[in-house]
């Protein structure tokens, strides 16, 4: 079990849950919330790692965002940072999947003299995404349909719990590319239930004007860039522009996942991990 701690910051407070030994990573999502089971991904870290595991502003028990802006995603880094200077950390690393990926992106191109080494994973440094034929997102992909039918099963006030949860457990299967394992992926208990009004304010106000590609050139840090081959939340082309705009990184693909590499190939996860961890911080 993880060790829930409430963080006083100058932003409010903010749940975080630690486990770990080691060099400080945070890890977050930026429209999810967490408790003491952990999350499948920040799990991957925890014998390289001492990991803070963070509920942004509305999830969990962190602090109520009193404006829908504090939700954005330099809002949230901007609370991230504050979180770290109430730990008393000069640095630390930052790891994140899908959108929490494309959150640590933020929050290097933003401070990025507090991070000594970045993970990337599942993610993009554009809006161009939701165009891709390749994305479940885009109205062009064969799953697009379906999947506004089941964020609606989601959203809606007059479904029951069963219901939403079928309609999870269908958006999930969209995102493996070994459906038949899932029972083995999924067996151990684990946190991560989506924040819906998170989602919105990402959606229709982050994401229409999402594009980092150009500044990536500027960051300096050592990264770790991954992707699934079949990804079709945020397709494998994506992550290969982040890696190459970026000056110092390494890009890892998995090619046997979709959208959940740390479950679908678990022991190769693990390996990059390590080879995250063994990165030096180096003074520019």
């Amino acid at each position: 079990m993880w060790k829930r701690q409430m963080v006083e910051t100058s932003r409010g407070k903010f749940e975080v849950f630690v486990q770990g030994e080691g060099e400080p990573v945070c890890i977050t999502h930026l429209y999810s919330e967490f408790n003491e089971l952990g999350y499948y991904f920040a799990d991957n870290f925890v014998s390289d790692f001492k990991v803070y595991l963070v509920n942004l502003k509305g999830a969990g028990n962190s602090c109520n965002a009193e404006s829908d802006e504090e939700m954005s995603m330099v809002q949230s880094v901007m609370d991230l940072e504050a979180i770290r200077e109430a730990l008393v950390l000069e640095r630390w690393s930052f790891a994140g999947h899908s959108t929490g990926g494309m959150l640590g992106l933020v929050s290097v191109t933003s401070f990025p003299n507090t991070l000594s080494k970045l993970m990337v994973g599942g993610a993009t440094a554009t809006k161009k995404y939701m165009e891709h034929e390749g994305s479940m997102y885009s109205p062009s992909s064969s799953l697009n349909k379906r999947l506004k039918e089941i964020f609606s099963i989601l959203k809606s006030p007059d479904t029951t719990i069963e219901e939403r949860r079928s309609a999870n457990r269908e958006w999930t299967d969209m995102s493996l590319y070994n459906i038949e394992k899932k029972a083995e992926y999924f067996q151990k208990p684990s946190s991560g239930k989506v924040v819906h009004r998170r989602l919105d304010y990402f959606s229709f106000n982050d994401l229409p004007n999402f594009d980092l590609q150009k500044e990536l050139s500027n960051v300096r840090i050592p990264t770790i860039v991954y992707c699934g081959r079949h990804d079709a939340q945020c397709p494998l082309v994506f992550s290969e522009e982040i890696n190459a705009g970026l000056m110092d990184s390494k890009l890892y693909i998995f090619e046997e996942s979709n959208h959940f590499p740390y479950l679908e190939e678990n022991a190769k996860f693990l390996n990059m991990v390590s080879d995250f961890r063994r990165i030096e911080y180096k003074t520019v």
